[in-house]
C-alpha cells in the first residue's frame, strides 16, 4: 500500500469492460498492460470451504452452467466455464474461474490487490490465506458493512469498505476513521458527499465504478485520490483534464 501513487487506478473485477470479469486471464491481462495499480476480484466460499473467485451468489450470468456456488465443492469447480461477454474486446476462450488461493500465489507481492469477501463468515480463511503468504500489508479487505471492516482491522489486515450514493447520504465516515485503510465511494453521490468522505481522515478515498474520464476527473476534482473502474485501459489512454491536473498539484503543495 505504502507504494501506490498519489491518484491510484483500480481494475476492477480486471476491468469487466475490457477482459472477462473475475478470471485469471482477464486479471493477468490487467496486470501486464501496466494500465491498473491495483487488481480487485471478489471471493466467495464453496460448501467445502474453498475460496474462489466470483461475484455473484449464483453461476447463472458469467458461466455457461447455472446454480448456486455454495452449492458446489472443489471438484466440482473444476468443471466450471466462465462465458466471456461478446461485447469484450478480443478474443478470450472459456476458462475456469480461478481460487482465491491461485490469484493470491499469482499475483501477491507483485501488485496491490483488493478482495471483496462477498460471504463475511469467510473472512477468517482469508486472514489466514493472507497472512500465511506475507501479504497483510498488500491486500485489501472489502465489504460494504462497516462490522466487516473493523473485524477485518481487528485481525491485522487491510481493511476497505465501499458505500453507495444512497448510504452515503446519511453516513458519517469520520466514525470509521480509526479502523477503514481505504473508502470506496459511489461516484454518482452529491458532490457535498464525496467532500464530506474526503474530509474524514480516512487515509484514502476511491471512488466506484468509474467507466468514463468525465466521471473520474469529477471525483478526483472532489478530493478523491484514486478510482475504480471497470475500464483502466480507456482511463490510461485520456489523461485527467489540465485544470484537475492542476487543483491536484495545488492540493499536493498544501
Amino acid at each position: 500500500m505504502a507504494s501506490l501513487p498519489r491518484i491510484v487506478r483500480t481494475a476492477h473485477r480486471g476491468g469487466a469492460l475490457e477482459v472477462p470479469e473475475n478470471s485469471m486471464s482477464g486479471l493477468m491481462a490487467a496486470y501486464e498492460s501496466g494500465t491498473a495499480h491495483v487488481i480487485d476480484f471478489d471471493t466467495r466460499i464453496l460448501r467445502d470451504g474453498t475460496m474462489v473467485v466470483m461475484h455473484d451468489p449464483t453461476l447463472d450470468r458469467t458461466t455457461f452452467t447455472g446454480g448456486p456456488v455454495r452449492g458446489l465443492g472443489l471438484r466440482d469447480w473444476q468443471g466450471v466455464r466462465l462465458r466471456p461477454e461478446a461485447s469484450l474486446p478480443g478474443n478470450w476462450r472459456a476458462e475456469r474461474p480461478p481460487t482465491v488461493a491461485e490469484v493470491l500465489d499469482r499475483f501477491g507481492g507483485r501488485i496491490v490487490l483488493m478482495l471483496e469477501a462477498k460471504d463475511p463468515k469467510s473472512l477468517r480463511a482469508l486472514a489466514a490465506m493472507i497472512k500465511e503468504r506475507g501479504l497483510a500489508r498488500s491486500v485489501l479487505v472489502n465489504s460494504n458493512r462497516p462490522a466487516v471492516a473493523l473485524h477485518a482491522h481487528r485481525m491485522g489486515l487491510t481493511a476497505q469498505l465501499w458505500r453507495s450514493a444512497r448510504q452515503m447520504r446519511t453516513d458519517r465516515p469520520e466514525r470509521w476513521a480509526r479502523f477503514v485503510d481505504v473508502l470506496d465511494v459511489d461516484y454518482k453521490a452529491r458532490a457535498s458527499d464525496l467532500v464530506r468522505a474526503v474530509r474524514s481522515g480516512i487515509p484514502r478515498v476511491w471512488a466506484h465504478t468509474v467507466v468514463t474520464p468525465a466521471q473520474r476527473d469529477r471525483a478526483l476534482a472532489l478530493g478523491c485520490d484514486g478510482i475504480i473502474t471497470d475500464a483502466p485501459a480507456l482511463m490510461a489512454r485520456h489523461p485527467v483534464e489540465p485544470q484537475v491536473e492542476a487543483q491536484l498539484r495545488a492540493a499536493r503543495l498544501q
